[in-house]
Formats: structure tokens, C-alpha cells, sequence
């Protein structure tokens, strides 16, 4: 169970003046970022990463907290004004969010929005503290078969997620294995595909590749797409909805929290499945459904909740047990082994105070950009007009720097720009970004734990049939292998999502 006082400490850490305007400043470039169209928050906290290589730790992993719960937010704000979500997780905001706008009530889906973003937020944020230190004490208990098998389960949840192509989805995961197997043998200790360079000894440094990924490969889209946004509807005002109004759809916010919460917790998927599986519920049990996709309010605050709700889902098994939730917690992944903090069980005994820091800065984050969100409104509605050839070389300039400052090495440049054109290409064709990036992560963790796994069982595979739970992970990874296969036996009906 998590302990009370630790986390009021927790608490009391995160309104210290060393923390907390690092709190305020992640969510207003979270908000930022999120409502731009085509800047994610994932695309922030990766571009962000080594400007907190200075900072102490809990105020660095606490400003991409407030990053990634504020971005995640924010994707609604240009979904309702200008019909094109900020973030792929508010594409389904847009289907009521666009019409409330053109009937004048962009303030009111504003409103809605940002709370019920907070409602979903909060629920997540209080389940992780909640439910993370028991199931990092069953962690406690999994060996090298057990992570093994998480691995194997993750990956293919994320084959079977890509998208209208798994073919595509399936590729990836191949790039990004192959990526993974650069370096070190893990076991042996003998050099693999280096090519004979030393700067490849210790593989591709995470950070250059995520900021390529993510960061420069979406300012390349951007330069292509360079054109102007439509005009943001002219007043948006009266933001702050009516607590009757909000009180009224409990049974949305309970029901799609509840929808975040448990997709997020799975590998792979993604807020913006959350969101989309929430909407159609909420349509489906409304008295009147024909409401939906002219306006309704119930339509901008189920897919909003569900959006943020999922955030605290991600978190579980990245913070437990070292298996990141989506591309957004594997670069957050990244940044806590950067401070020298490694996710997983053994986090919870050896740093419980900074455990309880992370649950209390997530909590934090949540209320922070409801209230600047409410309070700013008006000003983030001009956010989604900023001037692009402003921006993108501004984003360009960023990824380059952070990538040199990761370790002052000219070499994490040529990577971040080699994987910029990589991302950039893949998103070109159709392919997904974030299952080369799962897979980069979980592939090394399937590799070495195999191994292990073949040496506690003297080299026979039947240890995995001595190990019920793994066995267990194995059997649901298997099913869900079946139905990628199923679909790969389909002709492909479009492309998938790119990121």
C-alpha cells in the first residue's frame, strides 16, 4: 500500500520553490505544444529531455509530467476550434467539439474540455498512487521468464494496435528490434553490428533516437504541409461551464474514466483508442444519440476525460514493472534512466520518497492545467495560429542542440538527424512510429530475459511451463499474435496511423 506521509511529503517536495514553477512551466508548454496540430506531447518531452539533464531529478521528471498531462489535454483545444485535433488522442473530440464552436459556444466546449481532461487526469493520477505499490509488490516476485513474457505480450499488443496495417505495424517492431540489437551483447559482452565504429559500442543513445523520432521527423511533415490553419472562430469566451452542467454527466466521466484507466494500463494502445471507445459508449447509452456529432456536450467531455484518464494507465506498468505503456512513458522511461532511476519493483524499496514525489507531481500536474487552462483560454486560442516558418526551424534548431547536449557528442547529431528522416519517411508510407520505439525498449528486455530464462532451465523451454503466470502472459500474447495474423490475411483496408 502506498504510505500517506510519504506522499504528503511527496507534496510538500513538489510546492517547494525548487519544483514547482517547473510544475507551472510544464503545463503551460504541454498546453502549448498539445494545441498545435501535428505537435505531440510525446514530440515535447523527448525535445525537452536534455535541458533537464542540470535540473535535480524529481524537478526535472515532474516539468515532463506536467509536459505530458498538459499536451494530452490540449490536442482538444484544436479539435474544437479549427476541426483538426492538436494530438491523434483528440481526434474524437472534434466529432461535437467543431460543432459547439460553429453554433458560438467555443468557450463552453473549451470549458468542458479542460475539466473533465482534469476529472480523467485526477481519477488516473489517484489510481496509480493507489494500485502502483501493489502491483510492484507482485513484481517483487517476477523473474527473467515472467519479464520475458511481459515483453513478447507487449510487442504484440502493439503489432495488433497499428493501425488498418499490422503488416506495417509488424515492420516496425522489426526496425526497431533490429535497432535494439546494436551495441553490446547483453550476455556475451562481444560487440553487434557496430560496423566497426566505437561510437556505436554502446548502441544508439535513446534520447537522440526518440528526439529524431518524434521531434524532427514531425518538423520535416511540417515543412511539407507548410501551409495556413483556418481561422480560429472570433470570441471565445464564457469558458467556465456551470457545475450543474458538469455534476449532470457523472455517469459519462465515471464510465470513461474508468474506459482511460484500463486502456491505458494495456501496452500499446494509446489514449486515443480510450477516447474513441468512450465516445461511441457514451452515444450508445444516451436517451438520445442523434444529439451526437451536432454539438453535444456529453460527446467534447467523454472523449476529453477518457483521453487523460488513461494517462495514469501508462504510467502503471512503465513505473512497476519497467514495461512502458505508449511512446509518450518510454521516452519518460528514458528520462528517469537518464537520472540514474530505473522503473521497475526495485524503484519502490530502494526510492520510495521519490515514488511517492512522482505520484503527488502527477496528481499536481492535473489541477495545474485545469486552472491555467480555464485562465488561459483565450490566449491558447491563438496558439494554433503561430506562424509555422517561425516555428518548425525553431523546433529544428532544438532538436539539433538538445541532441549535442545529451552528451556533448557530435554523433548523437548525425543520429537524431538520421532517425528524423527515418521517422519522417516511415510517416510518408504509412507506417507507424511508436512501435519501433516499444520495440527498441522491449526488445533488449526480451532478449536478456530469454536468455536468462534458457540458463535458469539448464537451456530447455519448458521453464516457461513451470511458471504459471508466465505461462498465463505467454497464452494471452499468443492470442492476440493469432488475431495480427488473421488480419495480416486480410487486404489491407487503408493506412495505418503514423506515431
Amino acid at each position: 500500500m502506498f504510505d500517506i506521509h510519504l506522499l504528503l511529503s511527496g507534496f510538500s517536495a513538489i510546492t517547494s520553490i525548487e519544483v514547482f514553477p517547473f510544475l507551472v512551466l510544464g503545463s503551460l508548454l504541454g498546453i502549448v505544444v498539445g494545441a498545435i496540430p501535428g505537435l505531440t506531447a510525446t514530440m515535447a518531452i523527448a525535445l525537452l529531455i536534455p535541458f533537464t539533464f542540470s535540473m535535480n531529478p524529481i524537478s526535472g521528471i515532474v516539468m515532463l509530467l506536467a509536459i505530458y498531462a498538459g499536451g494530452i489535454y490540449a490536442g482538444g483545444i484544436a479539435s474544437i476550434l479549427i476541426r483538426t485535433p492538436g494530438t491523434p488522442a483528440a481526434a474524437a473530440t472534434l466529432l461535437d467539439g467543431y460543432p459547439m464552436a460553429q453554433k458560438g459556444e467555443a468557450g463552453r466546449a473549451i470549458g468542458i474540455a479542460t475539466i473533465s481532461s482534469g476529472i480523467g487526469g485526477l481519477f488516473s493520477a489517484c489510481a496509480l498512487t493507489l494500485f502502483a505499490p501493489l502491483l510492484a509488490t507482485l513484481a517483487l516476485r517476477f523473474s527473467a521468464p515472467e519479464y520475458f513474457a511481459l515483453a513478447v505480450f507487449g510487442l504484440t499488443v502493439t503489432m495488433s494496435l497499428a493501425g488498418n496495417s499490422p503488416l506495417r505495424g509488424f515492420t516496425s517492431v522489426l526496425i526497431g528490434l533490429a535497432v535494439g540489437l546494436i551495441g553490446i551483447d547483453p550476455i556475451g559482452g562481444f560487440p553487434r553490428l557496430t560496423f566497426g565504429l566505437p561510437e556505436l559500442s554502446g548502441g544508439f543513445n535513446f534520447v537522440a533516437v526518440m528526439i529524431g523520432l518524434f521531434s524532427l521527423s514531425e518538423a520535416f511533415r511540417q515543412i511539407e504541409q507548410m501551409g495556413t490553419l483556418p481561422p480560429v472562430p472570433p470570441a471565445v469566451r464564457n469558458v467556465l461551464p456551470r457545475l450543474g452542467e458538469i455534476l449532470g454527466m457523472w455517469k459519462v466521466y465515471l464510465r470513461s474514466c474508468i474506459y482511460g484507466l484500463i486502456v491505458g494500463v494495456a501496452p500499446g494502445v494509446g489514449a486515443e483508442t480510450s477516447s474513441f471507445l468512450s465516445y461511441a459508449e457514451t452515444k450508445r447509452t444516451s436517451k438520445d444519440p442523434s444529439r451526437f456529432g451536432k454539438g453535444a456536450p456529453e460527446g467534447v467531455a467523454a472523449a476529453q476525460a477518457a483521453e487523460n484518464g488513461s494517462t495514469g494507465g501508462d504510467l502503471l506498468p512503465m513505473l512497476t514493472l519497467g514495461v512502458p505503456g505508449d511512446a509518450a512513458t518510454a521516452v519518460l522511461m528514458g528520462a528517469l534512466t537518464i537520472h540514474n532511476l530505473q522503473p521497475g519493483p526495485l524503484l519502490f524499496q530502494e526510492r520510495p520518497d521519490l515514488v511517492h514525489q512522482i505520484f503527488a507531481g502527477m496528481i499536481s500536474a492535473n489541477i495545474t492545467f485545469v486552472i491555467i487552462g480555464l485562465l488561459g483560454a483565450r490566449l491558447f486560442a491563438k496558439v494554433v495560429q503561430i506562424d509555422r516558418r517561425v516555428l518548425v526551424p525553431l523546433v529544428c534548431l532544438l532538436s539539433l542542440v538538445g541532441a549535442y547536449a545529451i552528451d556533448n557528442n557530435p554523433f548523437d547529431v548525425w543520429v537524431t538527424l538520421g532517425f528524423g528522416v527515418i521517422g519522417w519517411l516511415m510517416q510518408r508510407n504509412g507506417f507507424p512510429v511508436s512501435p519501433l520505439v516499444l520495440a527498441v525498449i522491449l526488445g533488449g528486455m526480451m532478449e536478456s530475459n530469454l536468455r536468462r530464462s534458457l540458463v535458469m532451465g539448464l537451456g530447455s523451454p519448458t521453464v516457461f511451463l513451470d511458471r504459471p503466470i508466465a505461462l498465463v502472459i505467454l497464452a494471452l500474447a499468443g492470442l492476440t499474435l493469432v488475431g495480427v495474423l488473421r488480419r495480416l490475411r486480410k487486404p489491407e483496408s487503408g493506412l495505418a496511423v503514423a506515431g
